[in-house]
């Protein structure tokens, strides 16, 4: 198969929901629009948005350019495609454990810790993802962080540990919007240097299951042995 004998899709129809070409098995299967989405992500991660051209995805899938153009048309859409199809929902995930948990403070903390781990264990790729591309300057998140997740989910965080704390249910000495903070250091930033530190302290037998419970002990009980 060569760029000259790849169907284009038909005008007013989405990119990739034409019927299957003869000669080209598999072009409209989910499977493989789920496998390029899977190989961009992996490129993202290891070169960055900016830096990542379409032909590198297309060597990582396997697959031609052309039959990338054909799922998603150019880099803007197949970088709207990864955001809509995977960041966004990966994100919507964390929502649930936390509105779960009510007025109960402690309850709202661990089920922050207890969503991003699941959500790292279900895509690990995203911890690295998000340092590289949003909180790195020039990041391509950047953007999607401020109005597509939107401060909702944090601001109502930090709302609710302000109340606890006047409530008399948190120690007084913490600030409730860098408790946020914290909590994000606790979960996304080790998940993200995983490799790093499994290296440094022969911790490879260490997963995120491992790394949700150390967090929900130390902030339970601290480093204190009583």
């Amino acid at each position: 198969m060569t760029a000259a004998t790849t169907p284009k899709p038909r005008k007013g129809r989405p990119i990739g929901a034409g019927r299957r070409s003869p000669g080209r098995p598999g072009a409209d299967g989910p499977d493989l629009r789920e496998r390029l989405l899977d190989a961009a992500i992996a490129c993202f991660v290891r070169g960055g948005i900016a830096a990542t051209p379409l032909r590198a995805i297309a060597t990582e899938a396997g697959v031609t350019p052309a039959l990338l153009h054909y799922y998603f048309g150019d880099k803007a859409q197949l970088q709207e495609a990864v955001i809509s199809e995977r960041v966004l929902p990966a994100f919507a995930q964390l929502r649930e454990p936390i509105m779960a948990a009510g007025d109960d403070v402690a309850a709202l903390i661990a089920g922050f810790v207890q969503g991003v781990g699941c959500v790292v264990a279900a895509h690990p790729w995203l911890p690295s993802l998000w340092v590289r591309e949003v909180l790195c300057e020039g990041g391509a998140l950047r953007d999607v962080l401020f109005e597509r997740i939107g401060p909702a989910l944090p601001q109502m965080m930090s709302a609710r540990f302000a109340q606890a704390q006047a409530n008399g249910e948190l120690n007084e000495d913490l600030d409730p919007r860098l408790l946020m903070v914290s909590l994000v250091g606790l979960t996304l930033f080790p998940a993200a240097g995983a490799p790093i530190w499994r290296r440094l302290l022969q911790a490879d037998d260490l997963d995120f299951d491992a790394l949700r419970r150390h967090t929900l002990a130390l902030l339970d009980r601290g480093l204190g042995v009583g």
